[in-house]
């Protein structure tokens, strides 16, 4: 495969995979469980979440190790463990994909607050990310992704930890955004100016948003992004906002809603787009087809 950069550069469009989350959910995982755990314990599950992404069509499978770190894992008592865990989440991915995608190595929030609303000096974050990304990179990942931040000093020292551990290796950084009267912001305020700002200093080659309330926000967030920067947009969306019915919690953005969607990212200039928590295979599947169909019109 070319580098993703130059593929990017080219015009591109990529195409990312969906939940990781939800597809444990329906493989056994419980509430309060540690999701990385599989990581140890089952890594014939990890191979067939990461074959059905490819199956559907996606450019790039992400590692289960959106709380891989450190700090993270300390909650489940399993931070000695920190290295084996990012290591064998990248194995399984590997396994499968080859060299038919890029393998995204996931990091989330370390779950901790920065002095002086909370207890961590950076220092300690740094080093935390470092840990955590050194192993990811160690296994031959090809693309770091720093996901679902809210504060920008903690996405911006991910970012400066990924490019210490290996400055060739890609760095995605994708922020959490709300509607709110005045605009988009993170809960921590951060407004998708500073994300922007922030995030490039820091030296992301791929900026965006993940999460979310649905795909309707995230054009609107796609295209102010657009109109700041020049890196490559990311859109990673839920399916929605979750509900519950009955015992089960549902996501009612369907794939059929997101290939309508995607027509609408791609317009607003994102280059590659996914799914986050409630999609499935099926969303991406639905992706790909809208994103093929828009290549073919041009060819």
């Amino acid at each position: 495969m070319k580098p993703i950069l130059e593929r990017l550069k080219a015009g591109e469009i990529l195409v990312a995979d969906g939940a990781m989350g939800t597809m444990l959910f329906q493989r056994g995982l419980k509430p309060g469980d540690c999701p990385e755990l599989y990581n140890l314990n089952h890594p014939e599950i990890l191979e067939e979440i990461a074959s059905m992404y490819l199956e559907a069509g996606a450019d790039i499978i992400q590692t289960n190790t959106f709380g891989g770190s450190t700090l993270k894992l300390s909650y489940y008592r399993l931070e000695t463990k920190t290295e084996e865990i990012n290591q064998n989440a990248v194995s399984a991915v590997k396994k499968i994909v080859k060299d038919k995608a890029f393998v995204s190595g996931s990091c989330g929030p370390s779950g901790e607050m920065l002095k002086p609303y909370g207890t961590i000096e950076k220092e300690v974050l740094y080093d935390n990310f470092r840990e955590q990304i050194s192993a990811l990179v160690s296994t031959g990942v090809d693309l770091i992704c720093i996901e679902t931040m809210t504060d920008l000093q903690e996405a911006a020292l991910a970012v400066k930890a990924a490019k210490s551990v290996s400055p060739t290796t890609p760095v995605m950084a994708t922020m959490t955004f709300d509607k709110v009267p005045k605009g988009y912001f993170t809960i921590m305020g951060v407004s998708i100016e500073k994300a922007v700002d922030g995030l490039t200093a820091a030296g992301a080659d791929i900026i965006g948003s993940n999460c979310g309330h649905g795909m309707d926000n995230m054009i609107e967030i796609a295209r102010q992004m657009k109109k700041l920067s020049d890196k490559p947009i990311l859109i990673q969306s839920n399916a929605g906002l979750p509900e519950r019915k009955g015992n089960e919690i549902v996501y009612r953005e369907s794939p059929s809603y997101f290939a309508e969607k995607a027509f609408e990212l791609i317009d607003a200039g994102v280059s590659i787009i996914g799914g986050c928590c409630g999609t499935t295979p099926e969303h991406i599947h639905a992706i790909r087809k809208a994103v093929d169909s828009i290549s073919r019109t041009k060819i």
